[in-house]
């Protein structure tokens, strides 16, 4: 239907956009406090970036993507996540001969991902997300986890559980993947079919499967093959994340589903009314995309946070902030020669920073009056022909149904100390 938003679609409403400005406005602050800067990429990149980026074995590159055919016959993909964008800019604007680490952000960002829509989970969604590339050292994994719990705190999200770990590096992964193989071996018949496809590819992956995870609590652990450097890299974070007051979680299950992950990676928690885990943010280090993407080897980090998982979290817990007021004051005129006069008042109190507005519907005085008190108004300016005449107007206070005259030379400085 032409008058229906395509199923996993939402507008965003007017009495809405307060709420995503908010979250935005508090995520540029907080980013720009610790030196990040803002990146757009496109919304819509060459398939291959996100096959070899996200991963050919992840479901979002398998089953999730809104992929076609441009008229030149260029196979596109509209993007499912913000990283691999990022990374492509980083290579392609040559970044990393700038001074490094370079720190990015994105608000708002619009991602999508064909599955099936659900609450806080549409097939168009928007992602605020952070991306660091050139700093090896545990301080910025702490940095940006610390990053997101202060934009979910700004925006009514608190009782976070910060769940961390490190699913290591190349090196070490090798031999734990075969470790893990001859745990699965046996233990395969009985597995779902996803699962068995990744058994050669991508083992790692079955330790989060929804199905299967139950079945498989006694599987080994990467963090106990962990090579030297990822478990010193593993314990510099635990130091840092102390020295911020950052409790957490050892979670061994955590995976993530997207395969450039490496050594850290983490999930942030909060708990839902009906006292369900609810993941709000994750991210984690990815040192080996940026080469793998063509590229100089260089580490990176990031995450990204769902705006409607957190606009749902905050209508659940009944944080949601409320509407600011629409209007400063709206002017009512009576008459043609009043009505000119209300359009240089409204003007003038405009510049000033006063939002002001006047009817532009030709309404009567009454209707006026009626439309003011719609809009939620508290202060009606009224112009008519004895107020011209004698140079004033009349400040009505809608809530308490008074009114007054004032001199309409001082109606703009009057509004503007207010």
């Amino acid at each position: 239907m032409l008058t229906q938003a395509p199923k996993g679609t939402q507008d965003m409403l007017p009495q809405e956009s307060h709420r995503w400005q908010r979250i935005e406005r508090s995520m540029r602050k907080i980013c720009a406090l610790a030196g990040y800067r803002e990146i757009r990429t496109p919304i819509f990149e060459h398939t291959e970036l996100f096959q070899r980026g996200v991963g050919d074995t992840t479901d979002v590159v398998q089953k999730e993507m809104y992929t076609f055919e441009d008229k030149g016959n260029r196979s596109i993909t509209l993007k499912p996540e913000g990283t691999a964008g990022a990374v492509r800019a980083f290579i392609e604007s040559h970044m990393y001969a700038d001074a490094l680490p370079c720190k990015l952000y994105y608000a708002a960002c619009p991602c999508f991902r064909y599955e099936k829509p659900q609450s806080g989970r549409l097939r168009q969604f928007h992602q605020n997300g952070v991306e660091v590339f050139g700093a090896k050292d545990a301080s910025v994994d702490a940095e940006i986890i610390k990053l997101a719990m202060d934009v979910l705190n700004a925006n009514g999200i608190d009782g976070l559980k910060l769940n961390i770990n490190s699913i290591g590096c190349p090196t070490c992964r090798k031999a734990y993947l075969d470790k893990l193989r001859d745990y699965l071996r046996p233990k395969l018949p009985g597995l779902c079919k996803t699962c068995q496809e990744r058994f050669e590819r991508n083992p790692m992956r079955i330790l989060d499967c929804k199905e299967d995870a139950a079945k498989l609590t006694d599987a080994p652990a990467m963090l106990d093959n962990l090579c030297e450097d990822c478990a010193t890299h593993f314990e510099k974070l635990k130091g840092y994340l102390a020295a911020m007051a950052l409790d957490y979680q050892i979670d061994p299950r955590i995976v993530r589903g997207l395969d450039y992950y490496t050594k850290t990676v983490f999930e942030i928690i909060t708990d839902t009314p009906e006292g369900d885990a609810l993941t709000v943010c994750g991210g984690g280090r990815y040192d080996g995309l940026v080469e793998a993407l063509g590229g100089p080897a260089t580490p990176g980090i990031g995450w990204g946070m769902g705006i409607e998982r957190m606009l749902m979290v905050q209508d659940m817990r009944g944080t949601a902030p409320e509407a600011p007021g629409y209007l400063d004051t709206f002017v009512v005129t009576l008459g043609d020669e009043a009505r000119i006069a209300g359009v240089k008042l409204v003007n003038d109190l405009r510049a000033v920073g006063v939002k002001a507005d006047l009817d532009h519907a030709a309404r009567s005085m009454k209707a006026q009056f009626k439309y003011a008190g719609k809009l939620g108004v508290k202060n009606v300016i009224v112009i008519a022909g004895d107020e011209l005449q004698k140079g004033v107007v009349k400040l009505r206070d809608m809530v308490n149904s008074t009114e007054r005259e004032i001199p309409a030379n001082e109606v703009v400085e009057l509004f503007a100390n207010s």
